[in-house]
Formats: structure tokens, C-alpha cells, sequence
């Protein structure tokens, strides 16, 4: 479900507003992975990592950050009533997350 979301996001931002954006499923070899990177242009826009119960930051979701020079990055969380930075990741309830979108 909450795929679905970013999708309709993308979609809509290359629709309708122009953009060159595309969704990605982020692993490298060592099996690191974040469930979705937004591009624009070939460029990462933004990062999320989507938590069941865990609002600890996610080592592969700061990883990537690090390498890929993300500049925008999220972990959604299903708890209701989270919206905390920490060392440039925003932790983020889902239902918040989710309503930011389109």
C-alpha cells in the first residue's frame, strides 16, 4: 500500500508538473537496501525507509544518504505522533509521510 503512494507521486510529478522523476528500490552487493529513492533527472531527490515499530535511524537508510549525497531523507514509522530529526534524517510517522505526498 504504502508503495502505491510513492508511485502515484511520481507519476503525478512527471505527468503533471514535468519532471523527470522515477522511483527506485535501493541494494548494493552487501545487501544493504532502503525501500524507495526518488530521482529527478537521474539525480536522488529523496530517500525513505518505511519501520514497522523501529524509529531508531536505519544504518543502510544513513549509508546511503552518505554515498548517493541524498539530499532529503525519511524513515516512516507506524506510530502515530513522530516527527523528530536526527543527524539529517527526518523520523517520520507514515500517516504523516504519507499525507505530504500528492
Amino acid at each position: 500500500m504504502v508503495a502505491s503512494h510513492f508511485f502515484k507521486f511520481v507519476s503525478w510529478w512527471h505527468d503533471r508538473e514535468g519532471y523527470k522523476a522515477k522511483l527506485y528500490f535501493l541494494r548494493d552487493s552487501s545487501h544493504r537496501e532502503v525501500d524507495f529513492l526518488v530521482t529527478v533527472d537521474e539525480k536522488p531527490w529523496f530517500a525513505v525507509e518505511v519501520k514497522m515499530e523501529d524509529d531508531s535511524i536505519s544504518s543502510n537508510l544513513k549509508y546511503f544518504q552518505e554515498r548517493l549525497k541524498i539530499p532529503f531523507v525519511y524513515q516512516g514509522v507506524r506510530k502515530k505522533g513522530v516527527d523528530r530529526f536526527i543527524n539529517g534524517i527526518r523520523i517520520i510517522s507514515a500517516d504523516k509521510l504519507l499525507v505530504g505526498l500528492v
